[in-house]
């Protein structure tokens, strides 16, 4: 039985609504102002408020307010009398549901109540389906349904049974360590530690130390024997991140630990054996950091035995509407916001950006939106500007991207797009604004999964 909390200072409005309401089917509960109805709020329970604008102390207004910024808030419709009709719209601004207007005919309560009902019912069965849909896509932390971001799952649930070394691939905040991660966890090793350290964040003098560990006296601060992370993730994971970053010197004595499986700590002269399962990750393109001789050849290949390429965020982006319902449902658990979704505007721009920095910079742009936000519905405004007017270097060196590389993908692949719907896509203007072949333009399309 749906429970209806009627506000009003007026005793016989009170009397009417009560009377009116319970006999269609309601469980009512009154209250003769909004800060009675605020005390009234955790025993009625109600799913519904119908309060007045105009009351003396707290107003419908005020109350609309209070109750909108409340985890369990029912739906408000408020009561204005002729001539307040300004006011009863201002209600609705502060999260009201709907008005009737006084003096009221039956029906009209009537219908606002179970036109409440309906769209009630509607948003718990979307919340549902939504929750449905994400658990549905999502795969130890990591959501998506595309084919490209499934093959990833698919190819980690094949190798994490296996002790073999992972070379994970992919660009800047794609979720490399989530990978790593899921391969441990899924594992048998599962159990035992999961280490991770970023070889790009230890100087080079403290690496090897770092990863083997040191003897008393190996050096001038070595006042006492310490292990490393191999000893550390005995039995478990050892994941390397930037292994790109990794010094010749170390190159070599890593080569030696997936070789052999015995390592020395720093100042010993006796070998200890490492059973540990090593994955290694990089937005380096080891391969061309071989060929210009920046990287062991032959570390290369011992480490990537099982390549996992995990794609960048604009080749999926099917996902991103799940990703952000995810992001959305996580941010309001963790910072106690109340945002209930996207606006169609926003939504779009979402959709249209680029994302050079994947899901991190997507997780970073709606955490942002969600502490400025002013109503419960992210806007345009609540956006970054460089999703509201891209330009395409600005928005690069927003996320701290120095990759020639990558900056001449993300710019070309903009103007593209641009010139495609200047054009209505047309390829063939197209490629003449972008002065190149038809034939080039044709296969940058494909390339940038813009067909």
């Amino acid at each position: 039985m749906p429970r209806v909390l009627v506000v009003d200072d007026e005793e016989n409005i009170r009397l009417v609504l009560r009377t009116l309401l319970r006999k269609h089917g309601y469980e009512v509960s009154v209250a003769s102002s909004g800060e009675e109805a605020l005390e009234r709020l955790e025993d009625a329970a109600p799913d519904f408020v119908l309060a007045d604008v105009r009351m003396s102390g707290m107003s419908g207004i005020e109350l609309t307010r209070e109750l909108s910024g409340r985890e369990a808030r029912p739906t408000v419709i408020v009561m204005s009398a002729y001539g307040s009709v300004d006011l009863a719209i201002e209600a609705i601004k502060a999260g009201a549901y709907d008005y009737v207007s006084k003096p009221f005919k039956q029906d009209e309560v009537l219908l606002a109540l179970r036109k409440a009902e309906e769209r009630e019912s509607l948003r718990r069965e979307n919340a549902q389906l939504k929750a449905r849909i994400l658990e549905q896509s999502s795969y130890a932390g990591m959501i998506g349904t595309s084919e490209a971001i499934q093959k990833v799952f698919r190819m980690i649930e094949k190798a994490a049974g296996y002790a073999t070394t992972v070379l994970i691939q992919g660009e800047s905040g794609t979720g490399k360590e989530l990978v790593a991660r899921a391969l441990h966890e899924r594992g048998e090793r599962a159990p035992r530690p999961f280490v991770a350290v970023n070889c790009g964040a230890i100087p080079e003098s403290l690496i090897e130390s770092e990863l083997f560990g040191h003897k008393r006296g190996a050096f001038t601060d070595a006042s006492q024997d310490k292990p490393g992370l191999f000893e550390e993730a005995d039995r478990g994971t050892l994941f390397l991140d930037e292994i790109g970053e990794l010094p010749p010197g170390t190159q070599v004595k890593l080569l030696r630990v997936l070789q052999e499986g015995t390592f020395r700590r720093l100042g010993e002269t006796r070998d200890r054996e490492a059973d540990v399962r090593v994955v290694a990750a990089t937005v380096r393109v080891l391969k061309d950091e071989v060929d210009e001789g920046r990287f062991r050849e032959d570390l290369y290949y011992r480490l990537n035995v099982l390549p996992i390429v995990v794609p960048p965020l604009r080749s999926r982006r099917e996902d991103l509407p799940l990703l952000v319902d995810h992001f959305l449902a996580r941010n309001n658990q963790r910072l106690g916001t109340r945002i209930r979704g996207v606006d169609p505007k926003a939504h779009k721009l979402l959709l249209a950006y680029h994302w050079p920095g994947n899901v991190r910079e997507l997780e970073n742009v709606l955490e942002r939106a969600m502490v400025l936000a002013d109503g419960d519905v992210l806007v345009e405004g609540d956006l970054p500007e460089r999703l509201r007017e891209p330009d395409p270097v600005q928005a690069v060196l927003a996320t701290g991207e120095l990759s020639i590389k990558k900056t001449h993908r993300y710019i070309e692949e903009t103007l593209i797009r641009k010139a495609l719907e200047k054009t209505g896509g047309n390829r063939t203007q197209a490629s003449k604004l972008l002065e190149i072949s038809h034939r080039a333009l044709l296969y940058k399309i494909k390339d940038y999964g813009l067909s």
